[in-house]
């Protein structure tokens, strides 16, 4: 008799490989060691989406967790420096304004800087709150330097831009050197014991058996033990944020590198351009109720800024997140879990913070259903807080002549009166 409440957690098996799944194995057999052993199971076969090349400062942390060296990291992966995230066109057209990585001014013990900066506005002060931005200014210039200053307002916090592929491949060699074993193949069924429900093992096309005693599910879209084995439920948030499609396409470099990622709102949805060493990154989100996915298409490769270097991609996704993101022996890492738009570079964020969750909560003497609880409760919270931060973005926009930014705010007036 399998008792979920009593098993030692020793085997820690990861369906599916790319960002998702190489980061969960490199974190996990670095914090874990040699208290679990961990395999990661993923066929060459099957590809990855692969457009998440933005993020924010916090993989910084993972990668000194990692004990991964900067000036390799950033030659492996073509990776860039991002001091913020430019939106364009989102308030007015014409209209420009930063999301950056620092803040402005200098903040007392009680007192945040743009309380004084408000007071000073009252008297007649003019400048803009923006002229207190270090990484502003430095974003505008086109220029980044590590600075090693003792105060907080000379800090230039930044994050970066690399090619996914090129990291999972990185995460993937440092992984292996330190011990986790990778298996080639695709999944074929999934074995459940019969008393509890849990999955006991999985079994690839090729007939081998793999046996674990947790499970995390990095195999995309699909959720193939999440979803399809567990039938974990997924809540649909795609009446708050409508776009539900986006187009991909790389090109080439372009003669500057900016050292942030711009967002150019369109009328159906936005686009990204993200800068690497050897190409940009471009995409095009949108909502197919409002525009088909040729003009979608059409929009993207007229606005680009340099010549494409492949054919453009579709992706289509549904806007939400899974109801448990752990639900007995399968944690949800990655697209599993669930998806928001990338209005905020937190896709490879979520990656991160899930694996450092389960790290924090792993359940090394048995599934205790607080842990679980806690876990799910700490996911929760966070894709709801990204959530309606990104609808905000919609929400205080002053366009007219957009279908789903219109739409947006009538759905969001609505629920509020």
């Amino acid at each position: 008799m399998h008792n979920p409440l009593t098993t030692p957690i020793k085997r820690v098996v990861i369906a599916g490989g790319g960002t998702a799944g190489w980061l969960a194995a490199a974190l996990m057999k670095k914090v874990l060691n040699s208290a679990v052993e961990i395999t990661l199971v993923e066929s060459e076969a099957i590809g990855t989406v692969g457009v998440g090349e933005a993020t924010i400062p916090p993989i910084r942390l993972v990668n000194q967790v990692l004990g991964i060296d900067e000036a390799q990291f950033l030659h492996d992966t073509k990776a860039t420096i991002k001091l913020a995230i430019r939106f364009e066109n989102w308030k007015t057209k014409g209209q420009s304004y930063y999301h950056t990585f620092g803040a402005p001014g200098k903040s007392m013990a009680f007192c945040h800087f743009h309380h004084y900066w408000l007071k000073g506005k009252s008297l007649g002060h003019t400048a803009d709150l923006w002229e207190y931005d270090f990484n502003y200014h430095a974003a505008e210039a086109g220029k980044f330097a590590q600075i090693n200053a003792k105060d907080p307002v000379l800090e230039l916090p930044f994050a970066y831009h690399f090619d996914a592929t090129l990291y999972a491949k990185y995460l993937r060699k440092l992984s292996e050197n330190m011990g986790v074993s990778r298996i080639e193949g695709k999944i074929a069924h999934v074995e459940r014991y019969q008393d509890s429900g849990y999955i006991k093992s999985l079994r690839l096309d090729n007939g081998q058996e793999i046996e674990g005693d947790l499970f995390v599910d990095c195999t995309g879209f699909k959720g193939l033990l999440i979803g399809e084995a567990l039938g974990a439920g997924y809540d649909d948030w795609s009446h708050l944020l409508p776009c539900d499609s986006a187009i991909a396409v790389p090109s080439e470099r372009h003669e500057k590198t900016a050292p942030f990622t711009r967002s150019i709102a369109h009328d159906a949805g936005w686009q990204w351009r993200i800068p690497l060493q050897h190409r940009n990154g471009n995409g095009h989100v949108y909502c197919s109720r409002y525009i088909s996915d040729q003009q979608a298409q059409d929009t993207l490769m007229e606005n680009l800024d340099t010549k494409p270097l492949g054919d453009p991609k579709l992706i289509k996704f549904t806007t939400g997140r899974r109801r448990k993101q752990w639900y007995k022996n399968v944690v949800a890492v990655g697209l599993s879990s669930g998806f928001l738009e990338p209005l905020e570079s937190t896709s490879i964020h979520l990656i991160q913070s899930a694996i450092v969750r389960l790290i924090q909560l792993f359940p090394h003497n048995g599934f205790t259903p607080s842990l679980q609880a806690e876990y799910n409760k700490q996911s929760e919270l966070e894709f709801e807080q990204i959530r309606d931060f990104l609808v905000l973005h919609y929400q205080v926009n002053e366009r007219s002549d957009s279908a789903v930014f219109l739409m947006i705010c009538a759905i969001l007036n609505c629920q509020i009166h």
